[in-house]
């Protein structure tokens, strides 16, 4: 019997610290997050972290679920982190940013159950969620290594000046997409903003497949800005999520 219970105790402690994620919600008080960690990682490697805000109307399983978003950190080796918004969307816009330090919140947690390199974290979003991940860009952008929005940026602040800089920034978005119009006219003003914290200039536009590119590379500390626009709508492209991981990794 003895034995027996010695077993049964060494293999409770054999459990990992992450008891939530791969299907599983991970709770944080009264909210959650969704987690998904790479196919091949072999549990104690420190992981670089995706996280990435859903659209309008999603939750975190729906991201976990993307082949193009969690087939890119899979194929990465990132753990990819999907918060889940009240009311299925982000609160982003008030003087006290509500999920920004959610967002945070969830980061750190993720810290306690998974080993994670927290020199390569990065933020990322899809349409509403975009945008979110460009007010965390505004907010703390030099706390994180690297930022992808897809379909979606911040066409105001709201009043608010961004806090910090510079960030590396990389940008998709639909020439068609008539759900959260192109970074230029009014939505520019926020470009300018990010450029000007980066200390960017020096523009190259170049043709790179399907997308024009527009690049910023001499930007303080070695940041780099990029907008890559394709002819398409309200998209993830297929694709670019695992071409910029790849590239940010390698730098």
């Amino acid at each position: 019997m003895k034995k027996i219970l010695l077993a049964l105790v060494l293999t409770l402690m054999s459990f990992p610290a992450f008891a939530c994620g791969n299907g599983q919600s991970c709770a944080l008080g009264e909210r959650s997050y969704q987690a998904k960690t790479p196919d091949n990682w072999d549990g104690r490697t420190p992981l670089p972290v995706l996280l990435h805000f859903h659209g309008w109307g999603r939750t975190g399983t729906n991201v976990i679920r993307n082949k193009r978003i969690s087939g890119a950190t899979d194929q990465n080796g990132v753990l990819l982190l999907a918060p889940d918004g009240l009311g299925k969307s982000w609160s982003f816009w008030s003087e006290r940013p509500r999920d920004i330090n959610f967002a945070k919140a969830v980061l750190a947690d993720a810290a306690k159950r998974w080993s994670i390199d927290q020199s390569r974290v990065y933020i990322s979003g899809f349409s509403y969620g975009s945008a979110m991940a460009w007010a965390v860009a505004c907010d703390s952008g030099d706390q994180y290594a690297g930022f992808l929005g897809i379909a979606g940026t911040l066409s105001r602040i709201n009043g608010r000046q961004c806090k910090t800089g510079p960030f590396t920034l990389r940008q998709v978005h639909g020439k068609q997409d008539t759900v959260m119009r192109p970074p230029w006219g009014s939505n520019l003003q926020t470009w300018q903003k990010a450029l000007s914290l980066s200390g960017c200039k020096d523009k190259t536009v170049t043709k790179n497949g399907r997308y024009t590119s527009e690049s910023w590379k001499s930007c303080a500390d070695k940041k780099t800005v990029r907008l890559d626009i394709h002819k398409g709508g309200h998209f993830i492209p297929k694709g670019w999520i695992n071409t910029q991981l790849r590239d940010l990794l390698a730098r």
